[in-house]
């Protein structure tokens, strides 16, 4: 029964139960969250912490207590201050290798040229000043640093890798980019085999119960990496056999108990669901390409009982939030007062009414 993976796993997330009241927290349970969306990312974690408006979590980021940097997958995330480092050097370095190549060939990013570019945006933002990327391409173009085309992304994406650059804060609806080592305090590092053990501690106590293949899939490592973590986190971590599959979990992790919602809107890219190589448990593959588009784009849905039930699509007006819903199955009418909630509590978090339309 798929009931054994999405419950726990909805507990674990702290979807169906809030992890606390502190966004700060959140991010930090489950490790990392995907957030290239960047409204988006706001509301998987206020729909993990009990109370949260927007503004707390954008505040939590602001305050330095939530980094946005680029970890793992080279994808934008959202990690504690004290894990961005371990994380960047663990997992960020496959992205490095991956691409390195093509920066090189295309772009004429190699050695000579990426340090030249890091000499001159750590001169340009040091001091604590924060810049968007248009004045960050404006004032590498004055230094005859080209950045048209895709070779500006390619520069910060490879800089924020390395762990010189992370995001700061919005600067009206554009993010900024500061130095990364004055933005978060110094922290310990962690040798590889820490980080390791680290990684599957901290991966199946936010996702679990998953597999050594979810684990790969969602920090990038090769599966000989992910057996290594799983083996130095044993001590950590108990399991159990699902359709003769082995899946991880945190040894502390409680049983989770009956939730009175078993309703949520998710956002697009939420960890529910991008969190695992194998979907399956919450998502029919018969509706795979609806919810996860063929460029990789995971669409805010509706999960109803652990499983995706439908998909939204929020339009702001004078009035406040309209979220039209897409049923990918026809949805019960008993359902219907926790899908209220479920929209109510989202237009608390937004701080404006929310009205559904169902499609």
């Amino acid at each position: 029964m798929t009931s054994l993976l999405t419950q726990p796993r909805l507990h674990q997330q702290g979807i169906s139960t809030p992890l606390g009241d502190d966004p700060a927290a959140t991010v930090r349970h489950l490790l990392a969250v995907q957030a290239q969306d960047y409204y988006g990312s706001l509301w998987a974690v206020g729909l993990r912490t009990s109370g949260a408006r927007e503004a707390d979590v954008e505040r939590a980021i602001a305050e330095r207590r939530i980094v946005r940097t680029w970890p793992m997958r080279g994808t934008l995330h959202l990690v504690a201050p004290e894990d961005a480092r371990w994380m960047l050097a663990l997992m960020a370095s496959r992205a490095i290798a991956r691409d390195h190549a093509r920066q090189e060939r295309e772009f004429g990013l190699d050695a000579r040229a990426t340090g030249r570019c890091a000499e001159v945006v750590t001169r340009l933002l040091e001091g604590g000043r924060q810049m968007t990327r248009g004045a960050l391409y404006e004032a590498l173009a004055k230094r005859k640093i080209d950045t048209e085309g895709q070779r500006g992304l390619h520069i910060l994406g490879r800089l924020a890798h390395e762990g010189l650059i992370c995001q700061g804060p919005r600067e009206g609806k554009q993010p900024t980019f500061v130095l990364l080592d004055e933005w978060i305090p110094e922290t310990a590092a962690l040798d590889r085999d820490e980080a390791l053990a680290e990684l599957a501690r901290r991966y199946f106590a936010g996702h679990g119960p998953a597999t050594v293949q979810d684990l790969a899939w969602w920090s990038g490592l090769t599966m000989r990496d992910a057996q290594a973590a799983v083996d130095a986190a044993k001590p950590a971590l108990a399991h159990r056999d699902h359709e003769g599959v082995r899946h991880w979990f945190a040894a502390s992790a409680p049983e989770p108990a009956p939730a009175a919602q078993a309703v949520h809107l998710l956002p697009p890219f939420d960890e529910y669901l991008v969190g695992y190589k194998d979907r399956g448990a919450a998502l029919d593959a018969a509706h795979s390409r609806q919810v996860i588009g063929i460029n990789g784009l995971f669409n805010p849905s509706l999960v109803v009982d652990g499983r995706v039930a439908a998909l939204w699509k929020r339009t702001l007006g004078r009035q406040g939030a309209t979220l039209a819903l897409t049923a990918l199955r026809p949805l019960r009418k008993a359902d219907r007062p926790a899908l209220d909630r479920a929209a109510r509590r989202y237009g608390e978090f937004i701080g404006l009414p929310v009205a559904l339309e169902a499609g």
